[in-house]
């Protein structure tokens, strides 16, 4: 587990540059959970922006995926908060499928309402809003893989 604290939007935006750069040649899938307003869409949007993603980001709170395949990576930016448990059973298979290439990056909000049914190898992202500015990523890695990822987040410093 790795804390990494941000004092604004731009470091915000180095974060996700890290991040970006960690994964344009093996993808990844990153479980987003924080209270609405923490950043979870912003912190994806630059991680796409990084992916070279040159379809404008959007928060996908109403239609559950957006796809995105303009960039370094196929990039599926889920959100699970307007899903029952009955919702997120009818999608799970398609989200391990998606989760399973090499060249896919996917990013989950909301994954607290996966109800414990994600992939194994996964880095788990909290938000924490600290003030209008100010934001706390706690990086928790499930795998060898992202493990490496996590230890390259020391280089990230601001």
């Amino acid at each position: 587990m790795k804390s990494v604290k941000v004092n604004n939007l731009e470091e915000t935006e180095k974060l996700a540059s890290t991040i970006a750069d960690k994964i344009k040649d093996c993808g990844g899938l990153f479980c987003l959970y924080g209270d609405v307003g923490a950043g979870k869409t912003a912190f994806t949007k630059f991680v796409a922006k990084f992916l070279n993603i040159q379809e404008k980001v959007t928060s996908p709170s109403f239609v559950i995926l957006n796809e995105y395949h303009s960039g370094d990576v196929h990039f599926y930016h889920f959100d699970l908060y307007r899903l029952e448990k009955e919702g997120v059973n009818s999608i799970i298979d398609e989200l391990k499928e998606y989760t399973e290439n090499e060249n896919s990056a996917v990013f989950i909000e909301w994954a607290e309402f996966s109800d414990n049914q994600l992939p194994d190898d996964r880095m788990e992202v909290r938000i924490n809003y600290i003030d209008e500015n100010k934001r706390e990523f706690i990086f928790t890695s499930f795998g060898q893989k992202y493990e490496k990822l996590l230890e390259s987040l020391d280089t990230c410093i601001f």
